[in-house]
């Protein structure tokens, strides 16, 4: 069994964990504004002085991985990335487990982790004597990205309880759907999950007794709109198809014409919406120029919360709950 705290996905905060994390991101979000590396070295004691944190990335990655690294060194950790071909277990038949004993071994604290297969990262933590972050499973789960979504929308609206949410896209196969539906439900926001049949069957449903919002599916992306707090896109995910499934039944202009938001659609938004997109986004399929010019438009802002709050959960699986702390 786990020794140490992980993150492997939302459910493994409770709701004043939750809370402790925004809060705690903001602190970094005013520290980083403020010139962050030279404040963080030169002026506090550094959470993360001396805890050693690998990286492993079996795919490929700039904003999670990139905002990791920095989380890292900003925190004052020693960091140690290391890639596929990198690993025993690619040439020489190690384990996947015995490598993780390994690193536990030598002293690594923390191993954030990103892998094709769902649920990798939990059963690298069954062995792993130290705290596991899972960066990313297979279509299961995306737990910082879906944390710093919600710390976006929490900045943008304050308390989001009955706020309206659309996830719009390719839903079957995207972890951060998955793990942002699950986290916004508890806490209270409403989301319309929105797509064709390919990308959100009919059977689709989240498991969240706990949760407070609403969840509805609904094909029809033009009747929500003008309802809607935010919008978050979503690419198509064609690495992750397989002939077992049925992506590909619709075409990218039947896609286009229904669910990319363009000029017109931006246009019947509420004055105070935002949209989103955890990226990479893919200009002129399920948007257009005109998104990136939106007023509303949160990206950027989105990847800047990211370091912020990858900070906040690499302080808190190493450090926990610090009362009162102030940076």
């Amino acid at each position: 069994m786990r020794a140490r705290r992980s993150l492997l996905d939302l459910d493994d905060l409770s709701g004043e964990e939750l809370t402790y994390l925004f809060e705690r991101a903001r602190e970094f979000d005013l520290l980083q504004s403020m010139g962050a590396s030279h404040y963080l070295r030169e002026e506090m004691n550094l959470p993360l002085r001396g805890v050693a944190c690998v990286n492993m990335f079996f795919e490929q990655s700039t904003r999670t991985f990139t905002s990791f690294n920095l989380a890292e060194l900003r925190l004052g950790a020693d960091v140690v990335n290391l890639s596929p071909k990198d690993l025993s277990l690619a040439t020489k038949g190690e384990s996947d487990e015995d490598t993780a004993i390994t690193l536990s071994a030598m002293g690594i604290s923390v191993l954030v982790l990103r892998h094709p297969e769902a649920e990798y990262p939990r059963r690298i933590s069954m062995v792993f004597d130290g705290h596991v972050i899972n960066a990313g499973d297979g279509t299961h789960a995306h737990p910082t990205q879906a944390l710093l979504d919600i710390h976006t929308l929490r900045e943008e609206f304050g308390d989001i309880t009955g706020r309206n949410v659309a996830i719009v896209g390719d839903i079957l196969h995207s972890r951060v759907a998955h793990s942002l539906t699950h986290g916004l439900r508890r806490m209270g926001a409403n989301v319309a999950l929105v797509g064709p049949e390919t990308f959100l069957p009919d059977s689709y449903t989240v498991a969240a007794e706990s949760s407070n919002g609403a969840v509805t599916v609904t094909r029809d992306f033009d009747t929500i709109i003008p309802d809607v707090d935010a919008i978050v896109l979503l690419r198509i995910q064609r690495e992750r198809f397989s002939s077992e499934n049925h992506a590909g039944t619709i075409d990218d202009r039947e896609y286009i014409e229904r669910f990319q938001l363009h000029g017109k659609r931006l246009a019947k938004l509420s004055p105070d919406a935002i949209v989103m997109h955890p990226g990479p986004y893919n200009r002129g399929v399920e948007l257009d120029d005109s998104v990136l010019s939106f007023t509303g438009w949160r990206y950027a802002k989105q990847i800047a919360h990211g370091v912020s709050v990858r900070m906040a959960v690499l302080d808190f699986l190493v450090n926990g709950i610090r009362a009162g702390v102030k940076l």
